[in-house]
């Protein structure tokens, strides 16, 4: 079995967006040589998230982040010293990891479907991990 690991820097530039990584999540799938194989992308930032989304259609991130915000608004009664605890409580819903499957050398998703960092507390710079295990 081999083992292929690479980062990703991510320069966000908004406080909240979602950065579409998947070219070069395939770069790095290419260079590894890997055909077969289980791939693991991580984000080791608590106020920043992955996912797998809609890659065709710029309104479905903004309806996101619309939603998001919906879901978990700023409120004065957080104690957070940061004042992000909306920010924390985004990527704790989100996630952190996401698995997919290579085949073929390619990552096995859907036409329409992209993978995202998503950040919550930008701007700032973030590292992305990428693993992946096969033949």
């Amino acid at each position: 079995m081999k083992i292929h690991k690479n980062q990703l820097q991510v320069k966000t530039i908004k406080s909240q967006d979602f950065y579409e990584i998947t070219d070069e999540v395939r770069q790095i799938v290419t260079e590894s040589g890997i055909k077969e194989g289980i791939l693991t992308v991580f984000s080791p930032h608590t106020t920043g998230a992955l996912c797998i989304n809609e890659n065709a259609d710029s309104d479905v991130i903004e309806d996101m982040i619309y939603a998001l915000d919906k879901a978990f608004p700023d409120d004065r009664k957080f104690k957070h010293m940061e004042g992000n605890s909306q920010a924390h409580l985004k990527s704790i819903n989100l996630g952190n990891t996401l698995s997919l499957i290579v085949s073929n050398g390619l990552i096995d998703i859907g036409i329409w479907q992209g993978i995202f960092f998503c950040e919550f507390d930008g701007p700032r710079d973030r590292t992305v991990t990428v693993h992946i295990m096969g033949e």
